[in-house]
Formats: C-alpha cells, sequence, structure tokens
C-alpha cells in the first residue's frame, strides 16, 4: 500500500468527477454547503499547483430543483430543455463559489463526437491544455442539450475516465455515494467489507451494483468501467464518498481513503 500511496501523492494533473447524489439533497435541491467545500478544496489544490479538472453531472438533477419537477418520465425534447436551464445554473454556482477562492473555471460541454473524431479530440485537449496552462479549472459535461445517447445513458464516470486518459492525467477521484467499493452492497448487507485496493477490475465486477440515489443514473458498474478506461491508460482511479471530499487531502498526503484502482502497469501486488 505505501508504494501506492507513494505514487497517489506525486500526482499533479487530477480529475475529480462529482454526481447529482453528491451536489444534491434527497430533494433535489442544491446542497450548497458541499459545493462551496468542493469549490473550496479543488481551489486549493490548485494554489498548491496541481492541475485540476472537474466532470461534473447535476445538469438535470439540479434543474429538476429549480423547476420544482418530480422524477418521472420526461421525453426527449423536454430533457433536453431541463439540461439547458441546469447547465446555466450549475455553471452560475461553480463561476461564483470558484471566483469567491480567485479561481477561475470554464465550461466544456462535450459529445461522443468531441471524441471519437480524431480531429475533434485533438481541439478537445488542446482547449483543455491550454485552461490548465493558465491557471483555469475546466468543468467538463456532457453535451445533454444536443445529445441523445448520452443523456439517456448519465455516464460521466466513463466520462471522466475518458478525460483523464485524454489529458494524460495522473489520478481520477469519483465521488460516489457510499466510501468505494464493496465487498457486496453496502445498503443491503450490513457486514459488506470495504475493499481498500483493487489490482484487478474484473476480479470485483460481482460487486458492482446500480445506481440507488434515484437522483444520479451512474451506479457501480458504470465506476468499475471506468476503472477499466482508466486502469489502460495508466491513470490511478479513486472511489471516495461525496460526502467528504476532505479524502483528497488525505489521499495526496499519503493517507489511504477509499478504494484505490491501481493501474495494470502497476499491479504488482504487496
Amino acid at each position: 500500500m505505501e508504494k501506492i500511496l507513494n505514487e497517489i501523492v506525486r500526482s499533479e494533473r487530477i480529475v475529480v468527477k462529482v454526481g447529482t447524489s453528491t451536489l444534491t439533497y434527497p430533494t433535489g435541491k442544491m446542497n450548497l454547503r458541499r459545493i462551496d467545500r468542493i469549490a473550496r478544496i479543488l481551489s486549493d489544490l490548485t494554489n498548491r499547483g496541481k492541475e485540476i479538472i472537474l466532470v461534473s453531472s447535476g445538469a438535470i438533477g439540479i434543474a429538476k430543483g429549480k423547476l420544482n419537477l418530480r422524477d418521472g418520465d420526461h421525453d426527449m425534447r423536454k430533457k433536453q430543455a431541463i439540461a439547458a436551464v441546469g447547465q446555466c445554473e450549475l455553471m452560475y454556482l461553480y463561476d461564483k463559489l470558484f471566483s469567491e477562492y480567485n479561481n477561475t473555471v470554464a465550461q466544456i460541454l462535450l459529445t461522443r463526437d468531441d471524441i471519437a473524431i480524431p480531429r475533434r479530440k485533438r481541439n478537445t485537449q488542446n482547449t483543455m491544455s491550454a485552461l490548465l496552462e493558465m491557471g483555469i479549472i475546466p468543468v467538463v459535461n456532457e453535451n445533454d442539450t444536443v445529445a441523445t445517447d448520452e443523456i439517456e445513458i448519465g455516464d460521466n464516470d466513463t466520462l471522466s475516465a475518458i478525460v483523464a486518459a485524454m489529458t494524460d492525467a495522473d489520478l481520477l477521484i469519483l465521488f460516489s455515494d457510499i466510501e468505494g467499493l464493496y465487498d457486496s452492497d453496502p445498503h443491503i448487507n450490513k457486514n459488506a467489507r470495504l475493499m481498500p485496493v483493487v489490482y484487478d477490475t474484473d476480479e470485483v465486477m460481482h460487486a458492482a451494483t446500480g445506481s440507488v440515489s434515484g437522483l444520479g443514473t451512474g451506479g457501480m458498474v458504470t465506476k468499475l468501467e471506468a476503472a477499466k478506461i482508466a486502469a489502460d491508460a495508466g491513470v490511478y482511479m479513486v472511489i471516495a464518498n461525496g460526502e467528504k471530499p476532505e479524502i483528497i487531502y488525505d489521499l495526496l498526503e499519503g493517507r489511504p481513503g477509499g478504494t484505490i484502482f491501481v493501474p495494470g502497469g502497476h499491479s504488482e501486488r504487496e
């Protein structure tokens, strides 16, 4: 474990993914206190010299809270309209909070074409690289207002892993609604045990479950799929509880937390 933690301590470029369950209360309204803590911590890390990329879900969830919409079936046209409201609200909040800590954010909305088509992928990489060089924090989300397949999948776990790979990040942190990956579903089994380190994602795929929050659409399955993408790119990944964003400090100071996924190239078991 010490060797793994030492590798994480040396991380310079870090992708942080936050989901709807981290950003909102069960009521659907924004959890302002937690969002402010995340903005403060990421700003502090930027001030320390770390390069931070924030991948943020939550546009549709936040818009539903703002518009007092109940969860239910909405056709694609309405989902895209709701997402447009939510993206505006989300970026307004990020801009306000990060500015209070003297940091600047920039919005990057992606579709699959921006990742799959080489020319568009290069443009995306160039933009992110330029922003990081300028000390600006990119805030990445799927472009739900124009996409249709992504809005159904809602898979920002996978998106965050792709972003980590395409930007040559050192570390990817996925904030979830639980402490990390357990050997069984902790919502069902009170004796479920947290797995501190995973060397082979395939070995633990049986422990995956779907989303239980009702607000986010990604579950543990998508996080394990993200872990595979990160591992193939040589990126360390951590699943941690979004209620405790300060765990980033623990990890960067050599203390364990959450579940750490070790890239294949560093899979020597201790």
